[in-house]
């Protein structure tokens, strides 16, 4: 099997730093852990690229199309938006799905502060200048602060720039509601997939705990509750993240689902 994963903001693939060695050493061999970077987010903004919720679902959609057989889908963040999304419109390019993000498609998701600050003219702008135009140790700081590890912040932190500005106002501006909510009217079609939802009790950016509940059961997807976690689970309790992506995956390759 290939494991796909997909990160989202403000990162870079250096945020799946911890969890990949844990993955090696519960039997998931490394040359088959592929980390993608979204356009803007460690990796470069091509111009003409809108960066958009449908961009990146189209995106993400052709870069599975390069893998010769369905993947094992893991996202994070955004990342496990843009997850939900492609499952949506393209199932066949997986063999299964995980997302920590999936209460976003709720209708009654609101926007977290900082999102709201981005979707708004002006403080938008401002926020994002001052966020991604800090010197380096200031910008690990904030990482830190939020709930990062220290470990991958720094590392984090070196790929921010102001490309990655640019990406999160579009991509956060493309997202206002109702859009989350029109888009998750379609989310019974992740069914169509073995899903798995991620479920860190201590992250509250991306819905509530029943929210994300009532996502997952509308997606058909199990739920894994990683009780005292936060946003960033993968960085500071890596083997945990593993041995529940492993379970998930030991239970396809045995017939049943979570």
């Amino acid at each position: 099997m290939t494991v796909v994963f997909v990160h989202g903001n403000p990162e870079t693939a250096a945020v799946w730093d911890r969890l990949l060695p844990e993955l090696e050493r519960a039997g998931a061999a490394r040359p088959r852990l592929v980390c993608l970077s979204p356009p803007g987010f460690g990796a470069p903004l091509p111009a003409g690229f809108g960066a958009t919720v449908t961009d990146y679902r189209d995106w993400l959609i052709g870069e599975l199309t390069r893998f010769a057989e369905p993947v094992d889908l893991v996202g994070h963040d955004w990342g496990g938006g843009h997850v939900v999304n492609a499952v949506m419109s393209r199932p066949d390019l997986v063999r299964s799905w995980v997302s920590d993000t999936i209460g976003v498609f709720e209708p009654d998701y609101v926007w977290h502060e900082a999102a709201q600050r981005w979707q708004t003219p002006g403080a938008g702008e401002a926020d994002v200048a001052a966020r991604f135009g800090a010197p380096l140790g200031e910008r690990v700081a904030t990482l830190v602060e939020r709930g990062m590890h220290e470990a991958v912040a720094g590392q984090v932190a070196r790929g921010q720039n102001e490309a990655m500005g640019r990406a999160v106002l579009a991509l956060y501006a493309s997202a206002a509601q109702p859009v989350m909510a029109e888009l998750g009217r379609d989310l019974e079609r992740a069914s169509q997939r073995p899903g798995l939802t991620l479920l860190a009790t201590e992250d509250h950016a991306v819905g509530t705990v029943e929210q994300r509940r009532r996502a997952a059961r509308r997606a058909g997807a199990g739920v894994e509750l990683l009780d005292g976690l936060g946003h960033w689970w993968m960085t500071h309790d890596p083997a945990r993240g593993a041995r529940a992506l492993t379970r998930f995956w030991a239970s396809l390759d045995h017939g049943r689902i979570l």
